[in-house]
């Protein structure tokens, strides 16, 4: 059986491809329903409607939290315990996650990641009324910001940290792309009359138990900007730890994730490599390809700018789990000596979050990865006769 980690963009066409093939395919995915962050509750979109039209089984809520690639098969915890399932090819779908920069004041009730954000509005959250700052970096804060306005948001502003220069660099590559252009003037409509400022990006967050503003930069100018919400997200990070733990396996595929078009296209190619047909997956090589090109140049684009490594103060909250500071981390020089000595990535996110945090502001490289991959209980870990076939 091939078994396929995620079910967002990548895994879907994944599945899909391979259930084309006539191999049996079972999808895991830590969602109540398929379609990840970037297609929650759509469902009208054609990909999640071919998905559900496919019968494909899925195994919904569940994580993998350990694995071996040698013999094959995965550990599980889900909504009826843990099991073992074992496989013959494996398709990694696992997708992306936000970037979050620590900054005063970012752990107030009130302020959010920029997906994180959209995501609980697509959960049933009302921003109706609600004033909203927008800011970070990527094409992502256009889509949530679009988002936000459509369900009612006043979104005050957007500030994109990238510098104007990226920014016209970026907007030529587009045009050869016009799909995209005509994607980038629905938004631009959408968004007529929000300030899209370069170049700015949010300091600080303020608030007396709840957010009530953000300090912003722009250049030499600071000012304060009243908000009841603020969605800040730095790019995506992918959630590569399966991939990593697992290991090079000539019976694992990895789909890249990241922008929506590449993804499908990734997870294509790895549905059908698992399936064995090699020759078709070979013919959508170019396409890729070119989806590749795109996607490294967002990546240069929105590229950090080094004065964000100053945001966090002494005080600011760096590891949220552990409650540990940017003060107590100054002095460590890699991940394993701050995890010894302040716990800094040993709470319920496993680093998750300031994992790549710490990367970018102190230069540190990502430490061993051991099971569980995610919290679980004990009576998960222990040994399991049952294996699924």
């Amino acid at each position: 059986m091939i078994v396929v980690v995620g079910a967002g963009p990548a895994g879907i066409a994944a599945a899909l491809r391979v259930h084309e093939c006539g191999a049996p395919v079972t999808v895991i995915d830590d969602n109540v329903a398929p379609g990840g962050q970037i297609w929650r509750g759509d469902s009208a979109n054609a990909w999640v409607r071919r998905f559900r039209d496919a019968d494909i089984a899925i195994l919904r809520g569940t994580r993998v939290i350990t694995g071996d690639a040698g013999a094959q098969w995965l550990l599980l915890e889900g909504p009826e315990g843990a099991r073992k399932i074992s496989y013959s090819k494996l398709v990694l779908a696992t997708g992306s996650r936000e970037l979050f920069l620590p900054f005063p004041g970012w752990t107030l009730p009130g302020a959010f990641g920029a997906g994180g954000l959209q995501a609980l509005v697509k959960s049933g959250l009302s921003v109706a009324g609600r004033k909203i700052v927008v800011g970070g970096t990527g094409p992502l804060l256009l889509a949530v910001a679009a988002y936000l306005r459509q369900h009612g948001a006043e979104v005050k502003l957007i500030a994109e940290q990238a510098g104007i220069g990226s920014l016209a660099a970026f907007a030529g590559t587009l045009l050869r792309r016009p799909k995209k252009i005509l994607q980038g003037g629905g938004l631009a409509l959408t968004l007529a009359g929000i300030p899209y400022m370069n170049d700015c990006w949010v300091t600080a967050a303020h608030g007396d138990g709840r957010l009530h503003s953000v300090t912003l930069r722009r250049g030499r100018k600071e000012w304060l900007e009243d908000c009841d919400y603020a969605a800040i997200g730095y790019g995506l990070v992918s959630n590569d730890e399966l991939e990593t733990f697992l290991g090079p396996s000539a019976n694992i595929h990895a789909a890249r994730t990241g922008e929506v078009e590449l993804s499908l296209i990734e997870g294509e190619i790895a549905g059908l490599e698992a399936a064995g047909r090699g020759e078709i997956a070979a013919s959508l090589c170019g396409k890729r390809d070119k989806a590749r090109r795109f996607a490294a140049a967002i990546d240069a684009t929105f590229a950090l700018r080094g004065e964000l490594k100053s945001l966090p103060d002494p005080g600011t909250i760096v590891c949220r789990c552990e409650d540990v500071t940017a003060e107590r981390l100054r002095d460590f020089t890699d991940s394993r000596a701050a995890k010894l000595q302040t716990r800094c990535g040993m709470g319920p996110c496993q680093g998750r979050i300031c994992g790549p945090a710490t990367q970018f502001l102190y230069g540190w490289k990502p430490g061993s990865l051991r099971p569980p991959l995610f919290p679980a209980s004990v009576g998960s870990l222990l040994p399991l006769e049952r294996t699924e076939p």
